[in-house]
């Protein structure tokens, strides 16, 4: 699948965008330099007729995105999040991707719940509404439960998009193994490995089931979150191919003017956004990465109430602790703390200067800190941050891609709601209170408490696992001496952890 045909499909992506005039709106949305924009578009040109007409009610770049497929539907999804990169006026079209493509038919969705569930739509549903929304996988309507009344969501995923979506994907890994093999210098970028982690994000969207558990635990972890919401999923009406949860009803986040009209606070919206995408981050090492305007809702109480829960991310909590040091490092400009961080992670090689590599950074961070809070940026930022890290040989860290990817969108999120927010202002509290409560003595505590736990588990078996070893280290060559010592030594280990399980034991019994 990933063999020399995909260059038709590559071929064919630059002659959709400029047979859609997409190409050289994206070029100049990107300000890509006069000699580039030529020498694009003469390349593409002479293929033109091979791309592929799509929708001319749609605006260019839409209408490109929309014909292209699923996997560009994505990307598109999230630039539609960054004014700040596209310019407000592509940004607002770009959001049509984001819940208002083109639908399938109420009779295909009914088709596909009756396969999944064994039982006619009908018979479960007394109402079932025309699509509510249509992404680039799935698609949402409005039903009312036979049963009960209750009103839900009922998410259908597109006939055909696993073998769509494939196709994409396949494409992708081809460009980015050409990249490795022809261009020495984007192997440091481990392109293959970014298509990797975006196809497995991905293909795990494509079943329901996974997206269903993940909105479980998720709601979970934020029960106690105040002001924010999470749709409730029934099990029994819900599989691999659809997934029924409660209706959430509320105004779109990215419906400004609605918003205004409800009376929202729209400034302390954007912060909200912000503060929870972090704290769940820090604190859970579980968020939603797909948190674009499409996704969010804002009850009449005020509430965030998100949906969606196809793309989670999760990090564990050494990266948590190593990420919370470097963004907090840059919040106070602690430029040095910054670069040792990168140095102990093994971030970076550790025969680069460490010295240097903190007077880089504070190159990058002080011009920012110098701007007005409505061109301060984390996605500038890390746009900074990935040029220097590149010049002190850092490789790319695919478990941090997707936590990257998201902060740049939650942040487009909050500007989109409030342009003046200072982003640093709102993560401040968040990322300094998991400071505080992650490096330090309770920290510390936390830790040797979970070291005991493993510890106790293995309690019954540790008089045999002392003893096997006793016995295989007793060797005719070994003097009395050293066979005491070796005794004793491997004494101490037992009984310290036995000391550490017991322990655990007894706070259990308190």
């Amino acid at each position: 699948m990933r063999g020399p045909h995909n260059i038709w499909r590559l071929i064919r992506t630059g002659a959709t965008l400029e047979r859609t005039g997409a190409m050289g709106v994206v070029l100049e949305a990107f300000n890509a330099p006069k000699p580039l924009r030529i020498m694009a578009r003469s390349i593409v040109w002479p293929f033109r007729w091979l791309g592929i007409k799509g929708d001319q009610n749609m605006p260019p770049v839409v209408r490109a995105l929309s014909a292209l497929g699923p996997a560009y539907i994505k990307f598109g999804q999230v630039l539609s999040t960054r004014p700040d990169v596209v310019g407000g006026e592509m940004a607002t079209q770009l959001r049509v991707l984001q819940d208002r493509l083109p639908p399938f038919s109420v009779a295909e969705a009914k088709k596909a719940i009756a396969a999944e569930l064994e039982v006619s739509a009908d018979q479960i549903f007394s109402e079932f509404s025309e699509p509510v929304a249509a992404a680039s996988i799935a698609q949402v309507h409005k039903a009312t439960l036979a049963e009960t009344g209750q009103v839900v969501a009922v998410k259908v995923l597109r006939p055909g998009i696993e073998r769509a979506f494939r196709k994409d994907v396949d494409a992708f890994y081809f460009a980015a193994r050409f990249a490795e093999l022809f261009l020495p210098g984007s192997r440091r970028l481990k392109p293959t490995d970014v298509i990797k982690h975006f196809d497995g994000v991905v293909t795990g969207e494509l079943d329901l089931r996974l997206e269903s558990a993940s909105a479980s635990e998720f709601a979970a972890n934020t029960a106690k979150d105040a002001g924010f919401q999470i749709p409730t999923i029934l099990w029994q009406h819900s599989g691999r191919r659809v997934m029924t949860m409660d209706w959430a009803e509320g105004a779109p986040l990215g419906d400004n003017d609605a918003l205004d009209a409800a009376g929202h606070d729209r400034h302390a919206l954007g912060s909200r956004v912000l503060q929870l995408f972090l704290s769940h981050a820090l604190r859970d090492g579980f968020f939603h990465a797909d948190m674009h305007q499409g996704n969010l809702k804002v009850a009449a109480n005020g509430d965030i109430i998100a949906y969606d829960f196809g793309i989670m991310g999760h990090i564990d909590e050494y990266t948590r602790r190593v990420y919370a040091e470097i963004l907090f490092g840059f919040i106070q400009r602690d430029y040095q703390r910054v670069a040792e961080v990168h140095f102990e992670a093994g971030y970076v090689p550790a025969d680069r200067d460490v010295d240097e590599f903190a007077r880089a950074l504070r190159a990058v961070g002080e011009p920012i800190f110098g701007m007005d809070a409505t061109k301060i940026s984390m996605g500038r930022l890390l746009n900074y941050l990935f040029e220097v890290t590149e010049r002190f040989g850092m490789e790319t860290r695919t478990e941090l891609i997707l936590l990257q990817r998201t902060m740049v969108v939650v942040e487009g999120v909050a500007r989109s709601l409030d342009e003046t927010l200072n982003i640093w202002d709102v993560a401040k509290p968040v990322v300094g209170d998991y400071i505080k409560q992650s490096i330090g003595p309770r920290a510390l505590a936390s830790d040797l408490m979970k070291t005991a736990k493993v510890i106790a588990r293995f309690g019954p078996r540790l008089p045999g696992l002392v003893e096997s070893a006793l016995i295989a280290q007793s060797t005719p060559v070994e003097t009395p001496p050293v066979r005491v010592w070796r005794y004793v030594a491997l004494g101490i280990v037992a009984g310290a952890a036995a000391a550490l399980g017991g322990s655990y034991a007894a706070l259990l019994w308190l």
